[in-house]
């Protein structure tokens, strides 16, 4: 598949990716893995999913590229940088602050890197007429982790996320089937080593062992995807999490190669989203809540359940000046809301926080 007049295909496709702003580019074949997808069954039939039943739903699609696709002959494995200008974990000393990973303080990352691979694609059809194509990006039932690793473009590591030896653990992924039989890449290499900073750094011990997420136990998942209270296992480790948690993905040594994302400006955080205070959160109502995160990955879960996790990082702070909107939704239509409501003026009270006399 050579283009005399500007080489092979594989070569352009990866200049084409790196113009539309791909960091990484490599491409695997497609047929199905079974060693991925026994791992995968294991997980699930270890309930480790947690509440995600959409895991299961289309287990028989998660098996491989081709059991979603049998026409598929190649995945193009994508990634697009957005590693932080700084660690995440800094804000661990502003209580009365929330802390909202790195991934969602910009635009949805669905609609950039959907578009770039929709033009990834269009390039690629036009080069080599008669390919057939389709575009993946995090709602379709693909491993995207496992097939990055198999295109080369880096290893999934011991927190379960792909590393990169030059972007570290902060890649956006995305891929790209097609029926065309292209050159695959060398899978990449496992290069953690005898590393556990990413297990030792995860608050609340979601990783039974290395390689091994348990998601019930993960703050992503408890303060993304779960529904209704949290255990309370797990509040007081939350801290001032209120949205995701980065600090197995800030752990990695790797990330020491890894340069801040400042070329898509689509990824740089917005201010109201970087440190946003919680006494600001916890009074948005549903109206204020859509308008504030407008265009954020953020708007999926809904006024309640991030009010939810608000009222978890104040119980956290010590912030006495968070007990008056803390007492004000004790009567909150949600009970999840109420319920941790109640929990934290407990746990403010218990800490010695008293409402401010405003005479003073």
């Amino acid at each position: 598949m050579v283009n005399a007049a500007s080489g092979p295909v594989e070569e352009r496709l990866r200049a084409e990716a790196a113009r539309l702003g791909f960091a990484a580019c490599g491409i695997a074949p497609a047929a199905d893995d079974p060693v991925r997808a026994e791992r995968l069954e294991q997980w699930l039939g270890e309930g480790a999913h947690g509440t995600m039943e959409w895991m299961e739903t289309r287990l028989h699609h998660r098996r491989g590229p081709q059991s979603l696709w049998p026409q598929a002959r190649s995945v193009i494995a994508l990634g697009m940088s957005y590693a932080p200008a700084q660690d995440p974990r800094s804000l661990e000393a502003l209580p009365d602050r929330g802390r909202i990973s790195v991934y969602a303080q910009g635009g949805d990352y669905h609609d950039v890197i959907k578009r770039n691979l929709k033009a990834l694609a269009r390039w690629l059809v036009a080069e080599v007429p008669g390919a057939e194509v389709k575009v993946f990006v995090d709602t379709a039932p693909v491993m995207e982790k496992p097939l990055g690793q198999a295109a080369g473009i880096g290893w999934q590591g011991k927190h379960t996320n792909l590393v990169s030896r030059s972007h570290g653990s902060w890649l956006f992924l995305g891929a790209i089937y097609t029926t065309l039989d292209l050159v695959p890449d060398a899978p990449h290499a496992d290069r953690c080593g005898s590393c556990d900073a990413c297990q030792t750094a995860c608050p609340t011990n979601a990783f039974p062992a290395p390689y091994r997420l348990d998601a019930r136990r993960c703050i992503s998942y408890l303060t993304i995807e779960h529904k209704g209270p949290v255990d309370e296992e797990f509040r007081a480790a939350m801290g001032n999490r209120i949205y995701g948690c980065d600090d197995c993905l800030a752990a990695c040594p790797w990330n020491s190669f890894a340069a801040a994302a400042q070329s898509n400006r689509a990824f740089l955080p917005r201010a109201e989203l970087a440190a946003p205070k919680l006494a600001e959160l916890l009074a948005l109502d549903d109206a204020t809540f859509r308008k504030v995160f407008a265009g954020s990955p953020i708007k999926r879960i809904g006024r309640d359940r991030m009010v939810r996790n608000c009222l978890y990082a104040a119980g956290n702070s010590g912030d006495a000046g968070l007990l008056a909107v803390v007492r004000s939704l004790l009567g909150d239509p949600d009970a999840a809301v109420a319920d941790a409501a109640a929990w934290a003026l407990a746990r403010l009270e218990s800490r010695g926080a008293t409402t401010p006399n405003p005479l003073l």
